[in-house]
């Protein structure tokens, strides 16, 4: 009989017990599975091949048993051989034989050890290079993205920013699963596996010297969570986090999100408005898709536009951010653009388009 609540206990303790991996992005080279597999299948060939060479040559050998070498005789005196054990039971005797393992079983011994003792070694040098990789990587890990859950939600969104410039050495994501970990450093991300609602793991992502955080969790109560531990690390980075329910979206804020999505609403209007005009529909999504088509970017104003109204721009000016307040081109309150504005417009996407992020906190509602 289960009590109430033992498998989220069991589970639980099963996360404890899972190691907090940091995964950095590899080349893709042969699996070490194939690897081991092939260097036992060269070490088996080199005794084979010794064995045989021993066999053919059967009557320069002695056997103490029964003077006579048969081909099981030969398996066993290269086996002795090859791994330096060496009995005596089995001796060459004739000076071709002797001559054979001077100039041929010697070298063979010698490559059949290298075989196995290099495997060992190989194993042994790139756990030390990976070791010096990571904690090179945490020293020069600064003001980089966090990523927590890499789903359709959370590729979307660091496709989205690394489109717009965003190296992929300065994201980070953050999964429970080995297998999303693993596709993420497939495309070039590094990755933790582990439960990120766990400070330690978040250290791990060094989420405490972050500039970003994005938060996009299957669950809204675990965004919660992952909100509140981010927030207590970093005070000062910008957390952007998406919920499924609308009415969940305030208690993210109060969490300490800088800005809440909520998907579900978000996905909804687009349909409404696809219903409506199709045409509008395909616009919004182009807009919001940066790379192709029409992006919808934030930059700084430049020289030659301050003192002119939005309209006088060269680009299509939608909004322009002043301080915590984001004013909408018809705004009276606009006036004309000032030096420390910030513009959102929508211009024609390019290899050169850029957004350049804005460093200060949003307002917190």
């Amino acid at each position: 009989m289960k009590l109430p609540g033992h498998d989220a206990i069991a589970r639980q303790a099963d996360e404890h017990l899972v190691t907090h991996r940091v995964k950095l992005p590899t080349k893709v080279v042969e699996r070490p599975i194939r690897q081991v597999a092939k260097r036992l299948s060269m070490a088996l060939l080199v005794l084979v091949a010794t064995a045989l060479i021993v066999y053919v040559d059967r009557d320069g050998y002695t056997d103490n048993s029964d003077s006579s070498v048969d081909l099981l005789d030969a398996f066993y005196y290269a086996t002795v051989t090859l791994s330096t054990t060496g009995y005596g039971d089995i001796t060459p005797v004739s000076d071709g034989a002797r001559l054979t393992n001077i100039f041929v079983i010697t070298p063979l011994r010698v490559l059949f050890l290298i075989i196995l003792v290099g495997t060992t070694l190989e194993v042994l040098t790139e756990r030390t290079r990976e070791e010096w990789r990571l904690n090179r990587w945490r020293s020069a890990l600064r003001d980089h993205t966090v990523v927590v859950g890499f789903g359709t939600k959370g590729r979307s969104a660091i496709q989205t920013v690394c489109a717009t410039g965003l190296k992929k050495e300065q994201v980070v994501v953050v999964d429970p699963s080995s297998q999303v970990i693993e596709a993420a450093t497939a495309d070039g991300y590094a990755g933790v596996m582990g439960d990120a609602t766990r400070s330690d793991v978040l250290k791990r992502a060094e989420v405490q010297r972050a500039r970003q955080i994005i938060i996009a969790t299957q669950r809204d109560d675990t965004a919660v969570l992952v909100t509140l531990t981010a927030r207590q690390l970093n005070k000062a980075a910008k957390i952007v986090a998406a919920v499924r329910e609308e009415e969940n979206a305030p208690l993210l804020k109060q969490s300490g999100a800088d800005a809440v999505i909520t998907s579900a609403s978000a996905a909804g209007r687009l349909l409404g408005l696809s219903v409506l005009s199709p045409a509008a529909g395909m616009v919004m999504e182009d807009l919001i898709q940066q790379g192709s088509g029409l992006d919808l970017v934030e930059r700084p104003a430049v020289k030659a536009e301050v003192g002119k109204t939005p309209r006088e721009t060269a680009d299509l000016v939608v909004s322009v951010v002043r301080g915590h307040r984001v004013l909408g081109y018809d705004d009276p309150a606009v006036g004309t653009i000032e030096s420390t504005d910030r513009l959102i417009t929508i211009v024609r996407a390019s290899p050169g388009t850029r957004v350049v992020p804005d460093v200060r906190p949003l307002p917190r509602a």
